[in-house]
């Protein structure tokens, strides 16, 4: 394998970190990274806040869980997916903008998704470590409200970045044959693959926690999807002007 490919199987959430700062150039190149991903029709359907004012990081964390690494990360980004400013091509050039089409949504989604992960490959080829903040959409009507967000635009994550402090083991996958399938959507052999997969994502837990956790992964996924997950994301949505046809 090469460094690249070294790298992205090295990945871990980090959720402490030093007191050294990111170098502005360099932020700022891990964002020109970030803005080089595949853009579905070129929409580039993204904007990234950078949240410096200590207050609103307090916020932000406390929608958020009260993570701490949101306070305390040298960078936080949020990125939201942003249908506004093409809507605004279209008042430029005597169009009107039409929204609510759910394709749209799923672009820009895509289009936050894949830049955020450039940013994310980028930092840590940096020495960076970085963890995402799906919790931000805890709140995401006031988080909007927060960030002065327009219609047509919503916060995706957040993205804590910093220099790590801690070197957590790696968190094992789902094995290949599972994930990779040809021609069709096999599950053969499925269930007995899982099975052992759980066994090592239990040890993982019990190892990392000091035995303070004591599930495997298809007992957390039967947990996660027998019940809602944030179900104000609808309503928050059509308020914004996605997702509405």
């Amino acid at each position: 394998m090469n460094a690249i490919i070294d790298g992205l199987m090295s990945h871990r959430s980090i959720r402490k970190f030093t007191e050294q700062p990111i170098a502005p150039e360099l932020l700022a190149s891990l964002v020109r990274a970030g803005q080089a991903a595949a853009s579905s029709s070129f929409l580039q359907g993204v904007s990234v806040i950078r949240i410096s004012d200590p207050e609103l990081r307090q916020q932000l964390s406390e929608i958020a869980a009260n993570q701490a690494y949101v306070r305390e990360a040298a960078e936080f980004l949020v990125f939201c997916a942003d249908l506004n400013r093409a809507s605004r091509c279209c008042d430029w050039h005597g169009k009107t903008a039409t929204e609510g089409f759910t394709e749209q949504f799923i672009i820009a989604t895509v289009d936050t998704a894949l830049m955020a992960q450039n940013v994310v490959v980028a930092a840590e080829s940096e020495g960076l470590g970085i963890c995402y903040i799906g919790a931000i959409r805890n709140d995401p009507a006031r988080v909007a409200e927060l960030l002065t967000l327009p219609r047509g635009v919503y916060p995706v994550f957040g993205l804590c970045l910093g220099y790590p402090a801690q070197d957590p083991e790696l968190k094992p996958r789902l094995p290949l044959e599972v994930v990779l399938k040809e021609n069709r959507y096999d599950q053969e052999g499925e269930r007995e693959r899982i099975a052992q997969y759980d066994a090592e994502v239990l040890n993982y837990y019990r190892t990392r926690t000091g035995g303070r956790r004591e599930f495997t992964w298809s007992e957390q996924m039967s947990g996660m999807l027998s019940k809602e997950a944030r179900p104000h994301m609808r309503e928050f949505l059509e308020a914004q002007g996605l997702m509405l046809k």
